[in-house]
């Protein structure tokens, strides 16, 4: 037992020598070995500033046709695909309670001028006028309720989208028609927090759809939304679209662009930003003191094959490896054969 234990502690003792030869062994290679590279020199540019979004259309106004009557349905006079007029009849819906609320709102009228006639002569009291008016009053907002939910109109100019019943069936909850605003259009777009200062309320954006190529329709930011969501680090704006062309439609996709003026920003080409293997983080390698130092970034705005660099750690003057910079480890040397 004891031939064991002085085994594995021999053993132990071996391989920590070994381990900690390799890793000195590692830093002396590292030390040792040169790397030739190109650098370039870092510089701030001015940019125009346009950031890109995608986004689905949506009518400006949807609304369901469904009135706060149950009962059945006489006619529908539209279908799926009409365009209607603000105003339009869309749905007549069983009239007998509303027939039956007319002859008690008649009578009522005729018994409350008999009862003013008989006030005026002291022959009832105030009391029982009274009771007769409230009577009066809620036939009449009762009226008013069972002509507006009977003869269902069109709260403003739209096409039908959906037809969810037929005449006669029984009205049931479900709405019965949709109506959806095409003349004009809405989206909404998410845009990253960092351009929050920026955007503001009237700015105009463009929109481009794949159906048509080569074509850009204009809308402008009705609402920044004032919140930031938390979890995405964006916040929301509704943009509006004239669409007198009718070419839009509602669940079209979308791309939008959005210019935000010119700015001072550091560029550099695509291919020195290196991105970090099981990850999203994207890194750079700088030329200090003829040393590689690598450096997390991120990137803003692309420009063909150059893109902008966002970073606290990266000034303008430093110099960054623009070729040779795969092969890179933190802090191996650099011998820079050219500088640009």
């Amino acid at each position: 037992m004891k031939i064991i234990r002085i085994s594995l502690i021999a053993l132990t003792a071996i391989l920590f020598t070994s381990c900690g030869g390799t890793r000195q062994k590692q830093e002396e290679i590292t030390q040792e070995r040169v790397e030739q590279v190109e650098t370039t020199t870092i510089s701030r540019s001015v940019i125009r500033r346009v950031v890109e979004f995608s986004t689905t259309l949506m009518g400006y106004e949807t609304v369901n046709i469904a009135p706060s009557l149950t009962g059945k349905i006489e006619h529908i006079y539209v279908e799926v695909g009409s365009n209607v007029q603000k105003g339009s009849m869309l749905v007549r819906m069983d009239q007998t309670q509303l027939n039956n609320t007319k002859l008690t709102y008649a009578n009522l009228a005729v018994e409350l001028q008999r009862m003013e006639a008989l006030k005026e002569s002291g022959a009832i009291s105030k009391q029982v006028y009274d009771k007769t008016k409230l009577g009066y009053d809620q036939t009449e907002e009762s009226l008013a309720f069972l002509e507006k939910n009977t003869f269902v109109r069109a709260p403003f100019s739209g096409v039908i989208s959906a037809r969810n019943y037929e005449a006669g069936e029984l009205y049931s909850g479900m709405p019965i028609l949709v109506l959806t605003q095409i003349n004009t259009l809405k989206a909404l777009i998410n845009i990253p927090e960092s351009y929050f200062p920026l955007v503001k309320k009237g700015m105009r954006i463009d929109i481009k759809s794949d159906i048509y190529p080569g074509e850009s329709f204009s809308g402008t930011i009705e609402i920044v939304y004032p919140t930031i969501d938390a979890a995405t680090h964006t916040f929301q704006c509704k943009v509006r679209i004239p669409n007198g062309s009718l070419k839009l439609r509602p669940g079209m996709y979308a791309h939008t662009s959005l210019p935000l003026g010119q700015s001072e920003a550091i560029i550099v080409p695509y291919q020195t930003i290196l991105k970090l293997v099981g990850s999203n983080e994207r890194y750079i390698y700088l030329e200090k003191d003829g040393q590689a130092k690598r450096v997390f970034v991120q990137t803003g705005q692309r420009f063909d094959d150059m893109v902008e660099l966002i970073s606290n750690e990266v000034n303008e003057g430093d110099r960054l490896v623009s070729v040779g910079q795969a092969k890179l480890v933190d802090g191996v040397k650099l011998n820079v054969v050219k500088q640009n």
